[in-house]
């Protein structure tokens, strides 16, 4: 069994998969991960690749009636691959590295911390206006004396 902290690092690897899938983060990610889980095995490198990116077609291809389903179970399938890989090691000196990697990776891939992503700044709005910023916003407009 994996102590907590590698729990955490699995789940966050896990999220990472899922929120970058469709952006621009995601080749990197998508090959990074995919470098990590292979240890050095072009082929197990190439199969982890076409996981990730049936993974990514799953998110992609989601109705917006199950897009929430498809997102926790990528999530949790990418979670329990990483929490595989671990347990796999053989020592403690293994882990440690392959954790430490990961940690990296995994910084590397997330959004600059600089607050600075989705920032509106210096701009002036004259009349009706709509600023939204995030990720997988959802906008609905109706342009009907009803609504």
């Amino acid at each position: 069994m994996l102590p907590e902290a590698f729990t955490a690092l699995a789940a966050a690897g896990g999220a990472a998969v899922v929120q970058a899938a469709g952006t621009d983060a995601w080749e990197g990610l998508r090959n990074r991960l995919a470098q990590w889980f292979g240890r050095g095995d072009p082929e197990r490198e190439r199969g982890e690749l076409e996981r990730l990116d049936r993974s990514a077609a799953d998110l992609a291809d989601a109705d917006p009636g199950t897009t929430e389903r498809i997102r926790s179970r990528q999530e949790s399938v990418w979670q329990t691959r990483i929490e595989t890989l671990l347990e796999g090691l053989d020592d403690d000196e293994q882990r440690a590295q392959a954790t430490d990697a990961l940690k990296r990776l995994l910084e590397e891939a997330a959004p600059a911390a600089s607050g600075e992503i989705g920032l509106v700044s210096g701009n002036t709005f004259n009349g009706d206006t709509a600023v939204q910023a995030g990720n997988r916003n959802q906008q609905y407009v109706r342009f009907d004396p009803q609504s």
